[in-house]
C-alpha cells in the first residue's frame, strides 16, 4: 500500500471488484491496481475488508492539541482506536494509554463521529489521569465528573460536557440518564474489572452498548490470574469471538485436573489472543521514546474515619501554633503523625499504635500491582504499617517480603536475591530507608509510594533501586495520596526541596 499526495491510497489486489464495488471514490486503474481516496469513511471500509496495514488519515489530519507531543507509540495507538469502533487497546501501564484515547477521541468529534465520551475508570484516577489529561490533551474540550450523590451525578450527566468521567459503581446509579445522554464513545479504563461477565457492574455496561456505540476497553494484563478472565471482556468488544456461554470458554482453555482445580492448555495464550481481538498492544520495553522513567499520581480518598481524626488532628495543631513558635522539630514531629494518619496507623505519644481504616487505599495499591504483569517494589515510610499490608497482600494471594530495619543484613540479602533471581517474591514491602542505597532490584519495573517519605534524598535514592545499571525495562512510579499534607510532601518532592530547610514553612502551610 501507498500514499499518493497525501490524498489516496494506491492498493494492490487480486480482485480490485471486491474495493471499488463498496468504496465510491475508488478507481480501478488496471491489472492489480486501485486507488482509493484516503479520507476516514474509506479507511474503515478497507480495515472491514480485512485489507492490513490501514493508515488512519488522522495521522494526516490532526495537529495533535495539548502540552506535550505524542510519542510515536501514541500515535500509532490513536490511529488503531479511529479505525475500530470496538478494540481493546492492551498498551502496558505507563505507555500513556489515556493521551492515545484523548487524542482519537477528539478527532472523531472534529470528523463529528463522536459527540460526547463516557470514561468509566478506578476512582482513583477519575481527577488525577483522566481530567488532568484532558486538560493537558485537549484543553479545548469540557470535561465533567459524575460523582457523589446521586443528584450530583445525574447533573454532571446531563450537563452536555463532551467528556464526563464516572467510576465503575456509579454507572449503575445514573443508568438511565446515560442511555439517554448521547454517549457514542464508552472508554472503560483498567477494564479487567469487566472480566466477570456474571456481575451486576457487568450486566450494567453491557446494557448501554448498543450495536453503534464505539467501546474502547484499556487494560496492561487482560488475562493476568488465568486465561478464563478474558472471557468477559470479549463478550463486550468481539462476542462472536467466543462461545455463548463462559463453561465452553473455560473448556477451551483449560483442563480439569481435579474437581477444584482447572490448570491453562498449552493453546491457551493463543485462544486468548484470538478473543481478543481487535486489539493494539505496546509493552513499556517497545516504546524507545518514553522517558526512562513515568510518574503517576493516584487519588485516594480518606475513610470517614480518617477523615475525623485527620480534621481533629490538624484543628490540634492550629491551636497548639497560635500558643507557641513552631520550630523544625514540632513542624517535623506533627507533620509525621499527619502523614502516618493518611498511611492508616499512627503512633501515639504513649508509644501505641492506633489503626486507621485502610479499604481505600489498599484497594487502589491492588488495582496498579494487577496492572502489570512483572515485579512491584511498595515503599512504605511508616513501620506500623508495613506489617498491616503485608498480611492483606499474602491473604489476597500475592508472595510478599518486608524488608524494614528489624530484618537483619543476612536475611535482607537473601530477599533482596530471591526477588531477583527467582519468581517469588512477587512484592517487596519497603521501608525505603531500608533499602534506599547501594541496592539493585532491577526485577521490578513499577514503583508504588503508599505514603511519601519527606527526605528528598531518600526519595531519590529509593525510586533508583529499580531505574539503575541492569534495568532492561521503562519503570513507572506511583503515588497513592489522599490528604493535603500528602500532595504538600509530594509538591516539595516534585520541586527537589529537602524537607529539613523547608519543613517550618511547610507546616505553616498546611495549618493554613
Amino acid at each position: 500500500m501507498e500514499i499518493i499526495e497525501n490524498k489516496a491510497l494506491l492498493l494492490k489486489l487480486r480482485d480490485p471488484s471486491k474495493v471499488t464495488a463498496v468504496i465510491p471514490k475508488s478507481k480501478h486503474l488496471g491489472g492489480n491496481d486501485v486507488l482509493v481516496n484516503w479520507g476516514l469513511d474509506e479507511a474503515q471500509v478497507l480495515k472491514n475488508l480485512r485489507i492490513k496495514n490501514v493508515p488512519s488519515p488522522i495521522l494526516r489530519d490532526y495537529n495533535w492539541p495539548g502540552l506535550h507531543k505524542p510519542f510515536d507509540h501514541q500515535k500509532t495507538t490513536a490511529a488503531f482506536l479511529t479505525l475500530h469502533p470496538k478494540a481493546f487497546c492492551l498498551n502496558e501501564q505507563g505507555t500513556g494509554k489515556t493521551g492515545s484515547v484523548i487524542w482519537a477521541a477528539d478527532y472523531l468529534m472534529t470528523k463529528q463521529r463522536v459527540r460526547r465520551v463516557l470514561v468509566i475508570c478506578p476512582l482513583s484516577i477519575m481527577d488525577s489521569a483522566w481530567r488532568g489529561d484532558l486538560f493537558k490533551f485537549a484543553m479545548h474540550r469540557s470535561v465533567d465528573i459524575a460523582y457523589g450523590s446521586p443528584e450530583k451525578r445525574r447533573q454532571a450527566i446531563n450537563s452536555g460536557a463532551e467528556f464526563v468521567i464516572i467510576n465503575y459503581d456509579g454507572v449503575e446509579i445514573v443508568l438511565d440518564d446515560i442511555i439517554k445522554g448521547g454517549f457514542d464513545l464508552i472508554v472503560v479504563d483498567e477494564a479487567t474489572a469487566y472480566k466477570n461477565a456474571q456481575t451486576q457492574r457487568w450486566k450494567v455496561l453491557n446494557h448501554i452498548i448498543r450495536p453503534d456505540t464505539w467501546l474502547w476497553m484499556l487494560t496492561g494484563t487482560p488475562a493476568a490470574q488465568s486465561p478464563v478472565d478474558a472471557y468477559g471482556l470479549a463478550k463486550l468488544v468481539n462476542p462472536l469471538g467466543v462461545p455463548k456461554f463462559f463453561s465452553a470458554f473455560r473448556e477451551m482453555v483449560m483442563f480439569k485436573a481435579s474437581q477444584f482445580r482447572w490448570i491453562p492448555k498449552p493453546s491457551a495464550v493463543s485462544t486468548v489472543f484470538n478473543a481478543l481481538q481487535p486489539a493494539i498492544r505496546f509493552t513499556k520495553d517497545e516504546c524507545l521514546d518514553l522517558p526512562e522513567m513515568v510518574y503517576a499520581d493516584r487519588h485516594v480518598a480518606l475513610s470517614k474515619q480518617q477523615e475525623k481524626y485527620y480534621k481533629l488532628l490538624k484543628n490540634k495543631m492550629i491551636i497548639e501554633a497560635a500558643g507557641e513558635e513552631i520550630t523544625s522539630v514540632n513542624a517535623a514531629v506533627n507533620l509525621s503523625k499527619l502523614l502516618q494518619l493518611s498511611c492508616g496507623a499512627v503512633y501515639t505519644d504513649s508509644g501505641e499504635t492506633v489503626e486507621f481504616d485502610i479499604k481505600n487505599r489498599y484497594a487502589v495499591l491492588k488495582e496498579v500491582i494487577d496492572e502489570t504483569s512483572k515485579k512491584v517494589l511498595v515503599f512504605v515510610p511508616f513501620k506500623n504499617s508495613i506489617e498491616i499490608i503485608t498480611e492483606k497482600l499474602r491473604a489476597d494471594g500475592y508472595t510478599t517480603e518486608i524488608i524494614n530495619g528489624t530484618v537483619n543484613a543476612h536475611k535482607r540479602a537473601e530477599i533482596f536475591k530471591q526477588f531477583q533471581e527467582t519468581p517469588n517474591p512477587r512484592i517487596l514491602v519497603i521501608q525505603p530507608q531500608a533499602a534506599s542505597h547501594g541496592v539493585t532490584l532491577t526485577a521490578a519495573d513499577t514503583v508504588v509510594w503508599w505514603g511519601p517519605t519527606s527526605s528528598l534524598e531518600i526519595y531519590a535514592q529509593a525510586n533508583a533501586r529499580v531505574h539503575r545499571a541492569g534495568q532492561t525495562s521503562h519503570t513507572t512510579v506511583v503515588r497513592l495520596q489522599g490528604s493535603h499534607a500528602e500532595r504538600h510532601v509530594y509538591k516539595m518532592l516534585d520541586n527537589k526541596e529537602d524537607s529539613h530547610s523547608k519543613i517550618v514553612d511547610l507546616y505553616k502551610g498546611l495549618l493554613e
